[in-house]
């Protein structure tokens, strides 16, 4: 056994407490960077506009920004998010070219306050972002094709649920109304296996060759179907003519869809339903003229 007499390296240890960098800081700072690279960030500060009294010194983007940290963090709740972002919050903003973290309470006012015009730019945005750059650079045959060689793009339109437990709130004449949190954002509605007594739905767009999310709504309680459906084919139908993949079917219009009803509005009802019909009459409702018929 040899003994070293003498080291070069010296070790000295200190009692104070020195946090650590989050391990997800690497994550979100190759995020911001591809981010302000392609641009998305200058296009969320210049195009989308939210104004609104006593709105101080932040803007849409440090909303956004502390949104994508708490994403990609996959901390359970924001109070543990923040806990964790607190020591780097300088660093943190100064990835999106910010300069200042905006508190719990603040986030939370303009998340309420937040309109659906807003929500709609920014999801305009990203979804024009998502079609401007194919995951591939060659074309590749993706979907179904038949027997006679005719090819079909697949798109997954299908609706989640999610639960919510309410206890019992005591109802007395010397105690105020309850007010509920989840009351805007959950209703009642079909739970299926889940307990619960509220309920909200999300509908969401899948491009099944490239697993692309074209789209995702959300509504309390079963949602509004009908005016997801219409939203859904307005996406899908803006997909062929942008997405590299497809370029060939951009002269293709979309004949027949099925549409998977996961949500039911009232128990036993059927869960595949064919949604030409409703193809149909939104197409005729926007070309009264055409003579096209269903196959």
């Amino acid at each position: 056994m040899t003994t070293i007499a003498y080291s070069p390296v010296n070790i000295q240890t200190s009692a104070r407490s020195v946090p650590s960098i989050p391990n997800w800081f690497g994550e979100i700072t190759l995020l911001a960077h591809h981010l302000q690279q392609q641009g998305v960030l200058a296009a969320i500060e210049e195009q989308v506009r939210f104004a609104r009294r006593r709105f101080g010194r932040y803007e849409v983007i440090d909303f956004v920004a502390v949104l994508f940290g708490y994403a990609v963090s996959g901390e359970r709740t924001l109070e543990a998010f923040y806990e964790c972002l607190q020591p780097w919050a300088d660093p943190f903003m100064a990835l999106f070219g910010r300069d200042r973290l905006p508190a719990r309470a603040t986030l939370s006012r303009f998340l309420a306050a937040l309109d659906q015009a807003a929500v709609e730019s920014l999801r305009t945005l990203f979804l024009k972002d998502l079609l401007a750059r194919p995951l591939v650079k060659e074309e590749q045959p993706g979907g179904l094709f038949d027997r006679q060689g005719n090819h079909y793009l697949v798109f997954d339109v299908d609706g989640t649920r999610e639960a919510a437990r309410q206890r019992a709130l005591p109802e007395t004449e010397d105690r105020p109304a309850p007010q509920r949190r989840l009351r805007p954002l959950c209703a009642p509605g079909y739970t299926g296996r889940k307990r619960g007594e509220v309920v909200r739905s999300r509908t969401t767009i899948l491009q099944a060759h490239t697993h692309q999310f074209l789209g995702t709504f959300g509504n309390p309680g079963n949602g509004e179907y009908r005016a997801e459906l219409r939203r859904a084919v307005t996406a899908i139908q803006s997909a062929p003519r942008d997405l590299s993949p497809l370029r060939r079917a951009r002269s293709a219009a979309p004949r027949r869809a099925i549409w998977h009803r996961s949500r039911h509005s009232r128990p036993g009802r059927t869960a595949v339903c064919d949604a030409w019909e409703r193809l149909s009459d939104l197409k005729t409702r926007r070309d009264p003229g055409s003579s096209e018929t269903a196959p």
